[in-house]
């Protein structure tokens, strides 16, 4: 990866932290990004400096199109932005009062209606300025492997055609492009008094809704039951089983694709460190995701998701 400038460097760029007291703190979680609590005269903030090394690696967007989606995000749930500094490249972000969700926590059903409600608030929002879709990013991924001759997944070309056949059915009847986050891992949710905030816009782009709620259900482990619940707190009367296999679909896409990620991240980034960020073992990531899709890719019931999906079964989905 690239210098990051020092943390000294960092403060002495902002305008208006000159001249005024200034402690600061660095925010463990990131697994791409350095991210800092600054409090100016007590007053918190967010430091958020961007590794350009992480999108040319085919990890996140390019540094200053996730500075502009993040400014966009900031008029419906992302946290406002005070200052930019694209040389570094860093975002200067208010510190949101609340607390980081979990895991755990995002699989309790009573929780499940704020996330849909705050999905709704982002996808409701400006078009961020560029799109992305999970099948693309699958392709670009799978092309970084090879150009860098990194180790895929245990078997991972095995599934390849039933991949095809689930971008197929996907395509075939897209739900419009709305501003998506594409990552939502249980820490990028905030809780806060005014609702449920999104941070972290490493992988913003318009994009399908659908896939926001199967790669939520993705991170956060959902079985059937909870993806439902989601789905239906989301689509609202519009719900209906086309749309649940959708997401369930999503679902299993999402973890196809971030499956090689975490390869990518890996082979990359994390060796050219000499270690993984904070202990984190992005290896073990990359087998886990890939584990959980070639499951899903094997179950018999995918057929059924398949049909209802493209409308040739109208029942609900198993």
């Amino acid at each position: 990866m690239s210098a990051v400038p020092s943390i000294a460097d960092l403060l002495e760029r902002v305008p208006s932290w000159m001249g005024r007291a200034v402690e600061w703190q660095r925010l463990q979680g990131g697994l791409s990004h350095h991210v800092y609590r600054v409090d100016v005269d007590r007053v918190p903030y967010v430091l958020r400096v961007l590794e350009p090394a992480v999108s040319a690696a085919g990890l996140g967007v390019a540094p200053a199109r996730e500075i502009a989606n993040t400014e966009t995000a900031a008029e419906t749930v992302g946290a406002q932005v005070y200052a930019t500094l694209p040389d570094v490249p860093a975002i200067v972000l208010e510190y949101l009062p609340g607390r980081t969700l979990g895991p755990a926590e995002v699989r309790r059903p009573e929780v499940i209606p704020a996330l849909a409600e705050a999905c709704r608030r982002l996808h409701s929002g400006p078009a961020f300025g560029n799109d992305f879709d999970i099948f693309a990013k699958r392709a670009e991924l799978l092309e970084i492997c090879r150009r860098n001759d990194l180790p895929l997944p245990d078997g991972y070309h095995g599934g390849d055609s039933t991949v095809d056949a689930l971008r197929q059915a996907l395509h075939a009847r897209p739900l419009r492009a709305l501003p998506c986050h594409n990552d939502l891992l249980a820490e990028n949710f905030i809780a806060t008094p005014s609702g449920v905030r999104i941070i972290d816009y490493q992988l913003s782009g318009n994009n399908d809704p659908a896939f926001e709620l199967g790669d939520i259900a993705a991170e956060a482990d959902y079985d059937p039951d909870l993806t439902g619940l989601l789905a239906e707190a989301y689509f609202g009367e519009e719900f209906s089983p086309a749309l649940l296999a959708r997401v369930r679909l999503f679902h299993i896409a999402s973890n196809v694709t971030w499956a090689l990620w975490f390869t990518v991240h890996h082979g990359l980034l994390a060796a050219a460190r000499g270690e993984d960020v904070a202990g984190f073992d992005y290896a073990a990531e990359a087998a886990d995701k890939w584990g959980q899709a070639r499951a899903a890719l094997d179950d018999p019931a995918l057929g059924r998701l398949l049909g209802t999906v493209s409308g040739r079964n109208t029942t609900t989905t198993p």
